[in-house]
């Protein structure tokens, strides 16, 4: 696992997620995202970048199907903790770990996939200019799939004002793709089950969003 992100600086958005982190010893199931499996399971394998990759669930469903990924994330803490679970499953060699706040700093390189799943953090983030530099990282022929809330659950009354979450149209217009450059696959809401707290499922709104960068002609 390399680190990126400068020593100088103290945010907020790291100290917040190493503790959330660090208070339990899972958070999110292991499983990947249901809608990167729907729409990656068609292509071909080849180099992927998610973004936020929290406890590496996303990170190594890619490597198990060819991908070779690299996996950033805020948390040193929840890097570790994804890289303990790449290496019993087996795709620790396929995996890069780099710990990055994506507003101060971006991994390198050209990606034929671009995953960002529920990119969402309480108080400040650049999440626009952070999908625009994402967009820019794809290859030509490349994906990038952007997963989102479209609002709060039923059970949470807006608990973080200072978080917009967007609509996929509004998502799609941040991008500020070039007219004839990319091809837009997929701008849509979608509902899902999830549990609230005491246990009983509720319905959920999210969105998503693929586009795929044309490959260059002539």
């Amino acid at each position: 696992m390399t680190d990126n992100t400068p020593a100088t600086e103290e945010l907020q958005g790291e100290e917040f997620w190493n503790a959330r982190y660090s208070g339990s010893e899972r958070i999110w199931s292991g499983d990947p995202n249901t809608v990167l499996v729907r729409e990656v399971a068609g292509l071909s394998p080849g180099r992927a970048l998610d973004l936020g990759s929290g406890e590496g669930g996303d990170a190594i469903w890619l490597a198990r199907q060819g991908w070779r990924v690299t996996a950033t994330d805020i948390s040193g803490v929840a890097l570790d903790r994804a890289a303990r679970h790449a290496e019993e499953a087996g795709v620790g060699d396929r995996i890069d770990w780099q710990r990055h706040d994506l507003g101060v700093s971006f991994p390198e390189g050209a990606f034929d996939l671009v995953s960002a799943q529920f990119l969402h953090t309480p108080g400040e983030m650049p999440r626009e200019e952070i999908l625009r530099t994402a967009a820019a990282a794809v290859a030509p022929g490349g994906v990038l799939l952007v997963v989102g809330h479209s609002g709060f659950p039923a059970w949470e009354k807006n608990p973080h004002p200072e978080v917009h979450l967007p609509s996929p149209q509004e998502v799609l217009a941040c991008l500020e793709l070039p007219d004839g450059a990319w091809e837009v696959l997929l701008c849509a809401e979608h509902e899902r089950i999830q549990n609230d707290p005491d246990g009983r499922p509720t319905t959920r709104t999210d969105n998503a969003v693929k586009v795929r960068r044309l490959p260059v002609s002539g």
